[in-house]
């Protein structure tokens, strides 16, 4: 009979690769997730479930005759077993690889986080008992209405682990949740998107999700059919976050000061310090943000020019990308904001947040009454990057453009296909509303911790009339 294999805790785990290496410095990071989900389809729950998954990464350092390299070796279900080959496997890819231009000494400790030792943060399916028992009466109410529902619930909570060879030893808890619920005629001629971020979904209110999409569809009753042009639009704040994702995504410093995007000044260097909107409008990131927390460490397994290996463990604070309209950060490594000798390159946060700069607390609704004519965006799709150089995107529109007409919505309009710059949008926003947490469409598999206002942009390009649905 084989023997059992050994499965120890993640801070076994950890110490154990340490123990192991034989590098000049090492990083690990173990990851566990758990993951709760329903889905739905015809106003019927279809499947439910729980997923459980482990993955451990060894980053291994070497110093050599021209430089500092690193290796990465990340694999999933690992066993006592299979961690000395993994050490082992990191160092050669490590050994094999060329200097790395990301070198940075290893990050060093500032403090353990709490609750080191605890097990695991787990969630299941009990998370989700009360949002299922509010989805089930508003699943009643569509079929009373012959209305039809279709959707995605998803709960999960990673908890990731580092520990270095530096003595670094920090914990992080992330749970994650997303409800996307699409709204349908019964003819499934009218669709409607609604959706919602949340960390443990006690404050997911069905009902007024519901709401809004029977609202969306009363006003798709009436179809219009418009050209291609600049309209006068409101972008709902999923549809903006979408938006400035990629801006954030995109405001890297080197690619900046090598002057290959948007953000590099002309004849050399980058645009901080250059004023984007007239608007005083903060776009900034806070891993301490109400509703919006994350991770206080940085913890990544790969490197790009996004971030580096060499800064796991780095502690993260709020940040300002942009302050009263003006571009005060950009997103890189140690690296690169020491050999820029640019402090204000900043690590990359997971959350993203627009400020007005004002105290509106008016809805995207109450901003329509203002509109003589103009479009109601609700939310995007499939957007794309056309041009880096001044990050000219391109999408559609899906599930949802309204007409209004002397401050009414009036009816639903035919989808298009838009070209704008999130950058160029900041500087044409006219009008701005309340800010609250909401769900991207287009990232929510990748990014889903945003707080933003509706927005009004006078002249919103829909470049083309699209034939999706």
């Amino acid at each position: 009979m084989t023997a059992a294999r050994q499965v120890l805790t993640p801070q076994d785990t950890i110490e154990r690769v340490l123990e192991l290496s034989t590098a000049d410095g090492c990083v690990v990071v173990s990851e566990e997730r758990s993951e709760a989900n329903v889905r739905w389809a015809n106003n019927t729950l279809t499947t439910n479930g729980e997923m459980r998954s482990r993955k451990l990464a060894v980053i291994s350092v070497v110093d050599g005759a021209t430089g500092t390299a690193s290796g990465v070796v990340e694999r999933s279900a690992v066993t006592a077993e299979d961690l000395e080959p993994l050490v082992r496997a990191a160092e050669q890819a490590a050994r094999d690889a060329g200097p790395a231009d990301d070198a940075s000494p290893l990050v060093q400790p500032s403090g353990d986080s709490p609750g080191w030792e605890a097990p695991p943060a787990v969630t299941s399916t009990e998370t989700l008992a009360g949002f299922a028992a509010s989805l089930g009466q508003a699943m009643d109410a569509a079929r009373a209405q012959q209305r039809l529902l279709f959707g995605f619930a998803e709960h999960v909570m990673t908890s990731t682990y580092v520990g270095s060879s530096t003595g670094v030893r920090l914990r992080n808890d992330q749970p994650t949740g997303k409800v996307e619920i699409n709204g349908k005629s019964a003819d499934l001629k009218r669709s409607a998107w609604v959706g919602a971020s949340t960390r443990d979904f006690g404050d997911i209110d069905v009902a007024a999700l519901d709401t809004d999409l029977q609202q969306r569809l009363a006003w798709a009753e009436r179809s219009v059919e418009l050209p291609a042009g600049r309209y006068d639009t409101l972008l709902a704040p999923t549809a903006i976050a979408d938006v400035l994702i990629y801006l954030y995504i995109s405001a890297t410093a080197r690619a900046a000061d090598e002057g290959r995007t948007v953000f590099s000044r002309q004849g050399g260097g980058n645009r901080i310090g250059d004023r984007l909107c007239e608007l005083p409008l903060s776009l900034r990131s806070d891993p301490a943000a109400a509703g919006l927390q994350t991770s206080p460490f940085f913890a990544v397994t790969s490197s790009n020019e996004l971030w580096s290996v060499f800064d796991v463990g780095m502690p993260v604070g709020a940040t300002d990308w942009i302050r009263d309209g003006v571009l005060t950060s950009l997103v890189g490594s140690r690296a690169w904001a020491q050999r820029s000798g640019n402090e204000a390159v900043k690590p990359m946060i997971d959350n993203l947040i627009l400020d007005a700069g004002s105290d509106s607390s008016r809805s995207l609704a109450d901003m329509a009454a203002g509109v003589e004519r103009g479009l109601m965006l609700t939310c995007l799709w499939y957007i794309r990057e056309v041009d880096p150089q001044n990050l000219l995107l391109t999408g559609l529109t899906r599930d949802g453009v309204y007409l209004i007409e002397d401050g009414e919505v009036t009816g639903a309009v035919n989808n298009f296909r838009f070209n704008e710059s999130p950058v160029d949008l900041l500087g044409r926003i006219s009008d701005v509303g309340a800010s609250s947490i909401t769900l991207p469409r287009e990232w929510n598999d990748f990014f889903t911790r945003t707080s933003m206002p509706p927005v009004r942009v006078p002249d919103f390009n829909m470049s083309t009339v699209s034939q999706a649905s």
